[in-house]
């Protein structure tokens, strides 16, 4: 759910909480339009946390250099960089 699912449910669940006065022996319009806006700010809110979600990304750059002179074998030096960025 995204953003324009929220407000939309914000906004019928207002229409029916305040503005409509019918009465259906069914069930309440009233509670309705109050479940339809507090569904409406979850799906803001999570919409929200899915946006900063992605928008943090880290980088995790490994680099590896052999060992100096001819032998062929372990003795080399790893090199972990890691950069993290918020595009908040």
């Amino acid at each position: 759910m995204g953003f324009g699912v929220g407000v939309f449910l914000i906004l019928v669940g207002a229409i029916l909480a305040f503005a409509v006065q019918d009465a259906w022996s069914v069930m309440d319009l009233t509670m309705v339009g109050y479940i339809c806006i507090g569904v409406g700010i979850l799906a803001l809110i999570l919409g929200f946390v899915t946006l900063a979600s992605r928008r943090r990304r880290s980088e995790v750059t490994y680099r590896e250099t052999p060992a100096p002179g001819p032998q062929a074998g372990p003795g080399g030096n790893v090199e972990r960089t890691e950069h993290y960025r918020d595009g908040l």
